[in-house]
Formats: structure tokens, sequence, C-alpha cells
């Protein structure tokens, strides 16, 4: 296969989606594909810019300010790639992108009409997944139970009294938990509010349900193996935990009794369904004190790091990274060859 791997783009999460490339790069071209490295924002990689932007870590915080993303360009940059100029066809785009234009709907959309193939849900359920506030009102008609939430803006008195605290307040079209916070009482909301609404034009206030934090990879309509997280201390799995070596830790499979585990599995495909989604996705959950789930979100475009989610509750069940990349890939081109496709 010739596989043009997505990246980058202009999102608070480009560092997180330029090593989520470079390991996809690594492991398809392990497999023997031909993978290039595409900017989604610049266009093909030189091999000089792939060696220095794909070797870097990803930071302890995510960057200041999302940076608005334009659409215009995506559907004749990404066609050009198909008409043999690079070098060849391309047989299928891996989209390795996380948040903003690139994985709520808008990347898929262009794709779309682009007609070429490429990996993940279409556009509809990429936006479904990526609205906070929609997919939990997809979760409630699915009956996938989800902590209780405001929109904001919305007061003290109205969050203390509805939610109670503390609560969880983030962006509402946002991943990797950027600009995530725990406001502890009435103090601390409007703070909260202010530092999520750095990454969105919406931000969501949620009840915080304590217990423990659960992880579930869905793919091809199969949950895989169950993960738990464990933070240090007790916090909370935020951007810098996540992305912080050994800052928390992550046991696949986890320790949960065979009913349990049927139960967190069925849940997750149920959310992973009533959001539209295909191909794979990660769904996370609370397990809290009392032994009820509650779904947090469903990631449309899991983290494909080193460190990341996904990649490990599939490893857990059998499946390398490198078969699962190329796994992925296959899904996307089988789809667009058969006469009913569907995006």
């Amino acid at each position: 296969m010739r596989v043009a791997v997505i990246l980058g783009g202009k999102s608070a999460e480009r560092d997180v989606s330029l090593a989520s490339g470079a390991q996809v790069l690594r492991a398809l071209r392990e497999r023997g594909h031909e993978a290039i490295a595409v900017d989604m924002e610049r266009g093909k990689m030189r091999k000089d810019d792939e060696d220095r932007l794909l070797g870097a870590e990803i930071g302890v915080f995510p960057p200041a300010d999302e940076l608005i993303v334009s659409t215009r360009r995506f559907p004749a940059r990404f066609t050009d790639l198909t008409d043999g100029g690079s070098g060849g066809s391309i047989d299928v785009f891996f989209l390795a992108v996380h948040g903003g234009a690139g994985e709520d709907g808008t990347l898929q959309a262009a794709l779309e009409t682009a007609g070429v193939p490429f990996t993940g849900s279409g556009f509809r359920g990429s936006a479904f997944a990526f609205d906070k506030d929609a997919a939990k009102r997809l979760f409630r008609a699915a009956d996938v139970p989800t902590p209780d939430w405001l929109m904001a803006p919305c007061s003290p008195e109205e969050a203390g009294d509805r939610l109670g605290w503390p609560v969880i307040v983030k962006p509402n079209k946002q991943g990797s938990t950027v600009g995530l916070s725990l406001a502890k009482g009435s103090p601390d909301l409007e703070p909260a509010i202010t530092a999520a609404l750095r990454y969105d034009d919406e931000a969501m206030v949620e009840a915080f349900v304590p217990g423990r934090e659960l992880t579930v990879g869905v793919l091809e309509d199969r949950a895989l193996a169950v993960g738990e997280i464990v933070c240090p201390d007790g916090g909370i799995f935020d951007y810098a935990t996540k992305y912080r070596t050994g800052a928390a830790h992550e046991k696949f499979p986890a320790s949960l009794s065979a009913a349990e585990t049927r139960t967190i599995r069925d849940l997750a495909l149920r959310a992973h369904r009533a959001c539209k989604l295909r191909d794979y996705s990660r769904v996370d959950f609370r397990l809290d004190n009392a032994g009820r789930w509650w779904c947090l979100e469903v990631n449309s475009l899991p983290g494909l790091t080193a460190t990341s989610l996904f990649p490990q509750s599939a490893a857990a069940v059998g499946i390398g990274f490198p078969e699962l990349c190329e796994r992925i890939c296959r899904l996307a081109i089988g789809r667009h060859r058969s006469p009913d496709a569907r995006f």
C-alpha cells in the first residue's frame, strides 16, 4: 500500500498529532508499506522536516491558544496527492490528526468531497463525537449513563445545586483533556470556565464522578480490552499526566469481574454506535463507588502515540501496533471499493 499519513495541523493537539503520526509511519513502513508524511497545513513533508518534527516529544502543556484552520485548501491539496505527481497514487489517507478541524468532521467532509479513501469515521460521526454536549445527548438516548452537565454560562449557585461540588470544567469541543480543570467550589468555577474558553467557544461544566477511571478500545465493531488509569495521589487524568511518561499507571486488562467487563464493553459499543462511528474509537468511563458506570466521552481519533491507550487496548487482545495500523488502512480501502460504501 501507498499511504499518506495526515498529521500536524494547527490545533492545541498538534504535538500529540505529530507523535501519533510518527508512530504510524514507523509501523506501516515496518509492515513493508510506503508511507509518506503530510502536514495538514503544509502538505508533504521533506525528509529533514520529518526527522525534525516527528522526533520531538510532547510538551507537558498544550499550546496556549487553538488556531482555527482554514478548510478551503483541503480537497485540492489531497486530490493533488493522488494524481501521480507525488510519485504515485495514494491508496489510503491515514488520519493521525487530533483536535480542531482535523477531528471535528471538517477534514473528513473535505476528503469525502474529494472522493478519496481515508481511515476512521466520516464527518457526521466525527462531529457528533467531538461535540461533547451532542455526544452525551446521544449516550442518554442509547441508555448509556453519563454524568449530568451544564453548558456555560452558568452560575456557581446553579452548578452547585444541579451538579454538586466538585465539578469538571472543559472545552466542549476539544480532546486530550486540553483546557480541563477541576473546580472544587464556587470561587473556582469562573476561572475554570475562562481557562476552558481559551480552547473553544463553548465550555461544559460536568458533575465529577469519584471512582475508578477506565477505557475501552473499539475496533471493527468489537470491544477490545478494558484498561484502567490510576493517577498519582488520586488526581485527575489531565494533559500533563496523560503525556508525561510514568505520571499515571495504566493497566490492561483492568482488574474487573467477568460481569463488570461484559457491562463496560457493551456500553462502549453502544456509545460508539450511538455517535455513528466506524472502524475504531476509544470510549472513556468512570466506575463510581456504588458500582455504577458513567460514560465520559468517546474519541473518534484516539491517540496513537507510544503511551496512548487505544494501542494498549488492542495489544492486550493480541493485536500489535503495526498490525493495528494496517488493519485500519484496509478497513478504509475495503469500504471505499464497496459499491455500498457510506461515509
